[in-house]
């Protein structure tokens, strides 16, 4: 996707990305910067990071790399309170940190099962509730507040052995409902992407073979979303005017059928 914003309309604002060390969430991170905002960026490798945010100063822009697993409440606390101390008050999260573990059912691959909930449901509450009193606050002072949230299509397709990786994106995109309902009337916007195939480094944890293959064909036979195409989506839902919500937005590939 060709740059559709430009000059800086992000300018004088505060955002936050989990999930930022790589793929996605790196990505954002670096348009949300090059579009004026101020960026602070959520991981637990802290060396990709740091790259982030070289290549955020290089072109001259503000960011912040905090090491943190969203897991960790107190954790992700202590960093919302760094990032006002040293940023100022967040008006922007981009909610990306997620894990795709793909096994069927009856393989009972429970830490699995643990490790996607852990993360792609507690991880992202963690984030809500961290930073959702900045996000007010910012509303309440006449500046546009976003809570972005990634979903996926897995949310709503039925495909096989992705059972407990779709419940969680499930989870994400109905809960997003819900709190635009909580939320919109203060006018926080919340809103959820969900993706199709994207060619991040996302499906690379997926061990069972027949997922491997399904989406390395995809990834082979179709031209793909690449992460500089959510980056774009996600920044052009921020930069809309304050009384406009872009509440979900699936983003497909052109070419893939599933």
């Amino acid at each position: 996707m060709s740059a559709l914003l430009s000059g800086t309309p992000l300018t004088g604002r505060v955002a936050v990305v989990s999930g930022a060390s790589s793929g996605m969430g790196a990505a954002t991170a670096e348009r949300l910067a090059q579009l004026g905002a101020k960026v602070a960026v959520l991981a637990r490798r802290k060396d990709k990071l740091d790259g982030v945010v070289e290549n955020i100063h290089a072109a001259g822009g503000t960011a912040l790399a905090l090491a943190v697993d969203v897991t960790d409440r107190e954790g992700v606390k202590a960093a919302a309170q760094r990032i006002a101390d040293e940023l100022g008050t967040v008006d922007l999260v981009f909610n990306n940190a997620g894990v795709q573990l793909i096994s069927g059912i009856e393989e009972l691959k429970v830490d699995e099962w643990q490790r996607q909930i852990d993360l792609n449901v507690t991880g992202v509450m963690n984030v809500i509730g961290a930073f959702l009193p900045q996000l007010t606050a910012s509303a309440a002072d006449g500046r546009p507040a976003d809570l972005i949230n990634t979903s996926s299509i897995a949310a709503t397709r039925i495909l096989e052995k992705f059972s407990i990786y779709s419940g969680t994106k499930a989870y994400i995109s109905h809960l997003t409902r819900l709190l635009r309902v909580e939320l919109g009337p203060k006018m926080v916007r919340v809103a959820a992407i969900e993706p199709g195939m994207v060619d991040t480094e996302l499906p690379d944890h997926v061990t069972d073979p027949d997922a491997s293959t399904l989406m390395a064909n995809l990834i082979h036979d179709i031209d793909c979303l690449q992460s500089a195409d959510i980056a774009e989506t996600v920044a052009f839902m921020a930069a809309v005017p304050r009384h406009v919500n872009l509440t979900e937005l699936t983003i497909m590939p052109t070419a893939q059928a599933i």
